[in-house]
């Protein structure tokens, strides 16, 4: 049911109002308020899909009313109505957050047009609402352990800076969470987060994907391509297994992040690029630099600040946060009841090494979520759990 409020001091305009969307729409439950106060107090009782707001009212106009509610935190769409509205006034209400402007009397076919389009609109911001608590759910940190904690508090401090961050840490410890956090409570979050696994793409590849080609620069090549710099420009880059990199490439990255331009394969034209750019390797590039693999000059550029992001075996009193975590996690994915997990099955679960870390617990887990019984035991981690 869509829930529209009519904000309107004249009873006959309200009425007229109330049939032209009764007529459009019988899905629509509609509410009125005989004033601007009687509106503020309606809105900030209940969440409307849309509001239609006179402007010229008693106790309180239509801008106040649209002003004060986006003060309050509140997002649902505004059509402003005015029998005396003039372009000063309409500027005055786009920039305080109208959705639309229309004199009265309204035209019909530009009203409901204009109804349909900020009904949708309020929709795909509610979707969007979803969709970012789902992925922050996804990207969740889980753990109360020190060395957890300060990997958090890592990312607290440098998250709303723009430096660059290079995260270190074993395969399956959770980089690319601690990369998406960063982004997350950086302010680019609205921007996009976009990932390249550098070690997952081929050598002849990696420098069109990252910066892109035009038509013809290479066989395949049959159209101009964005790469992800220019792509991720106003957000972040992330590139995950930065240490697979190959030298040619790291010459250009190193360019783009001292010169913030890119190049396109097969052009001599720069473009600018706003990106910042968090790098993660589960290598040591010190290592790699002293055996010729890894430009040093290039390691300088990525680690301003330095994450390492500790195995499984130093957090084990984690162990029973993450395995209710995944438990819960797989049940929801899969349809699956909920097990529970005796004391002695997650004594046990602490006592092994982890050399895949997280990864390999979360497999564990499904694994004994499909096959371990309820309770899961002892037994059934000897029986499921890495040899």
């Amino acid at each position: 049911m869509t829930k529209i409020l009519i904000i309107e001091d004249e009873e006959p305009i309200r009425r007229v109002l109330k049939k032209i969307l009764c007529e459009e729409n019988d899905d629509f439950k509609l509410f009125e308020a005989e004033d601007g106060k009687q509106g503020i107090n309606l809105i900030l009782e209940e969440d409307y899909d849309l509001i239609l707001c006179d402007i010229k009212m008693p106790k309180m106009d239509g801008l106040e009313v649209l002003e004060t509610s986006r003060n309050k935190g509140v997002t649902t769409p505004f059509i402003m109505l005015t029998g005396h509205g003039n372009v000063e006034t309409a500027v005055h209400a786009m920039k305080n957050g109208a959705y639309d402007f229309i004199p009265k009397p309204p035209d019909l076919n530009r009203l409901l047009i204009s109804v349909r389009n900020a009904i949708e609109s309020k929709h795909l911001i509610k979707e969007n609402v979803f969709l970012k608590k789902k992925i922050a759910k996804k990207y969740e940190i889980i753990g109360n352990s020190f060395k957890i904690k300060e990997v958090i508090e890592m990312i607290d401090k440098v998250a709303q800076t723009q430096a660059r961050i290079l995260i270190t840490g074993q395969n399956g410890t959770g980089k690319e969470l601690v990369a998406n956090q960063i982004h997350q409570k950086s302010n680019r979050s609205k921007s996009p987060l976009i990932e390249v696994n550098c070690a997952a793409i081929p050598s002849e590849l990696i420098e069109s994907e990252l910066f892109g080609h035009l038509k013809g620069a290479f066989t395949s090549a049959v159209k101009d391509r964005k790469g992800k710099f220019e792509a991720a420009s106003g957000g972040t880059l992330f590139l995950d297994e930065i240490g697979d990199l190959s030298l040619g490439a790291q010459a250009k990255v190193l360019r783009a992040l001292q010169e913030n331009k890119v190049q396109r394969v097969g052009s001599d034209k720069d473009i600018s690029v706003d990106v910042r750019v968090l790098a993660a390797t589960n290598k040591n590039l010190k290592e790699e630099i002293t055996a010729g693999r890894f430009r040093e000059d290039l390691y300088h550029r990525l680690a301003v600040i330095l994450i390492e992001v500790p195995p499984l075996a130093q957090r084990t009193d984690d162990i029973p946060l993450l395995t209710e975590h995944f438990i819960n996690q797989i049940a929801s994915k899969d349809g699956m009841p909920v097990k529970k997990i005796d004391s002695e099955a997650y004594d046990l679960l602490k006592q092994y090494s982890w050399s895949g870390n997280i990864r390999e617990l979360r497999n564990v887990i499904e694994r004994l979520m499909i096959l371990g019984d309820d309770p899961i035991t002892k037994k059934n981690i000897v029986q499921f759990a890495p040899k």
